[in-house]
């Protein structure tokens, strides 16, 4: 059975640590020279905050999967509390299940209960998932590009 649980940093942060590096070794394009480095204490200070949120999925104590929200007021629609997604992530082995899905719907009904107006979720153009947001009734906003200085 797959449990969806909103837990704090110092709960989830023993399983998130492997499962972080495995997302990073996936999906990060500039793995030789920007490596990953998470700064925990900002983490902490930010969950202590109340704007850090950790939506999580587990197979009994196994995490499966995570999505990390950032949930704060907007500087740019004053009034409005947004709920940007830090990561997000479903091991491989369980993609072609429910679980992102599931796990996508937990943190938005849980953000929506915290009063935000609305949800941005990234993701990498190598790695889509876009039918997964749209299905969610996501819609396409804007495009980053970055540009790695280093290495060069």
């Amino acid at each position: 059975m797959i449990i969806l649980k909103h837990e704090s940093l110092l709960s989830a942060k023993p399983d998130l640590i492997p499962l972080l590096q495995e997302h990073w070794m996936e999906t990060e394009p500039n793995q030789e020279t920007i490596p990953l480095d998470v700064d925990w204490k900002e983490y902490a200070r930010l969950d202590q905050s109340g704007i850090l949120h950790i939506f999580t999925a587990r197979k009994d104590s196994e995490l499966l999967g995570y999505c990390v929200v950032l949930l704060s007021n907007s500087i740019h629609h004053k009034g409005h509390l947004f709920a940007s997604t830090d990561v997000f992530y479903v091991k491989k082995a369980y993609r072609k299940s429910s679980i992102g899905a599931d796990l996508c719907r937990f943190a938005q009904d849980k953000c929506a209960e915290k009063g935000a107006s609305l949800m941005t979720l990234n993701m990498k153009v190598d790695f889509p998932f876009d039918s997964l947001m749209e299905k969610q009734g996501f819609n396409l906003l804007e495009r980053v590009y970055h540009k790695c200085f280093l290495g060069k």
